[in-house]
């Protein structure tokens, strides 16, 4: 995905509830789209997509994890601590790139399967 960075409310359709503390990030034909989580949201992540979960700091600041969906469970990706301000642009490149790099997986894996099969 190239372009500038956007913000994480520009990729989604109804602003940031009070009570979210993450949001699920699923590529969408050349984009990125964007569901608010609560606090209390369901603990899976769909396979392919990206959970960021932040916490605010005493200190002002916002420590921001993420998650990948894989088909068993999930992985932690990254952890961003004490960042400010608009934090979705140092976060974007990670969850486009493992988005994109999933779907390539996920082919590959389907190829393997049906080359499998076909012995």
């Amino acid at each position: 995905m190239s372009g500038p960075p956007v913000q994480l409310s520009a990729l989604t359709e109804v602003p940031m509830p009070a009570d979210a503390r993450g949001a699920l990030v699923t590529p969408t034909g050349g984009g990125l789209m964007a569901a608010w989580m609560p606090l209390d949201g369901p603990a899976r992540v769909p396979p392919g997509r990206v959970l960021l979960s932040w916490v605010p700091t005493s200190d002002g600041l916002v420590d921001v994890r993420a998650h990948l969906g894989l088909a068993h469970g999930h992985v932690l990706l990254a952890v961003w601590p004490g960042l400010s301000g608009e934090w979705s642009r140092v976060v974007r490149p990670t969850v486009t790139e493992v988005t994109e790099l999933h779907a390539v997986l996920r082919v590959a894996t389907t190829a393997l399967e049906r080359l499998a099969d076909c012995r």
